[in-house]
């Protein structure tokens, strides 16, 4: 299993992290030891003061593709899902300025929160789903997918110009704008669509 995650895919967080746009998508990976386990709270690491969340729409794949053209990248994966890509962002911070890669802020354990998945025929529109994440009762993310740089299918064909996909890899599609820190005893809340599809407790 792979978790391909893309960044900066939606112009608003590029602008809130004053980040370039950048001409292509921009790819990092997560090790399959960053799931976090179902029904499990996320632990704020030691090696981190600064722990972002980051709402993203899930991809799973579902048969092996390698240079996948957009107009059949549909037919590689039936269902969405929601997760939260958690970001050291103080560490981050430190390797970005370095030029340093970013897996030790994006790939420790536990950083990846994957929800519940959803038949994609269930959801209409792909190119138009509203998703949202709450923090302790309150708003914090609301993005659409009709906001992304690069939509699900063209997400595919270019990521499968590098990396064979296969059943099971799930790709995490960008965050849009709202990103913050999190605390103790803080509780998190991703839906699709107003359908629940995680909730965790931060310890």
């Amino acid at each position: 299993m792979k978790i391909i995650c893309i960044g900066r895919n939606y112009a608003k967080h590029i602008e809130e992290l004053e980040n370039e746009k950048p001409e292509d998508p921009v790819i990092f990976l997560k090790p399959d030891s960053a799931v976090l386990a179902k029904k499990q709270p996320f632990f704020i690491p030691s090696f981190s003061n600064d722990i972002h969340y980051e709402v993203e729409v899930l991809v799973k794949i579902n048969k092996v593709g390698k240079f996948i053209q957009e107009k059949f990248a549909h037919k590689y994966y039936d269902e969405i899902g929601l997760g939260v890509d958690f970001t050291a962002r103080d560490l981050q911070a430190k390797l970005k300025a370095k030029g340093l890669p970013w897996e030790k802020s994006k790939g420790f354990d536990g950083s990846a929160l994957i929800g519940r998945f959803l038949p994609k025929e269930d959801l209409g529109d792909l190119k138009n789903l509203e998703f949202t994440l709450h923090k302790n009762d309150t708003l914090v993310q609301h993005g659409n997918t009709k906001a992304m740089l690069w939509g699900i299918d063209a997400l595919i064909a270019y990521v499968s110009q590098f990396f064979t996909l296969k059943k099971g890899d799930v790709i995490f599609t960008g965050t849009p704008a709202g990103v913050g820190k999190i605390s103790e005893n803080d509780v998190l809340i991703g839906a699709i669509q107003g359908e629940e599809l995680f909730s965790v407790k931060i310890k």
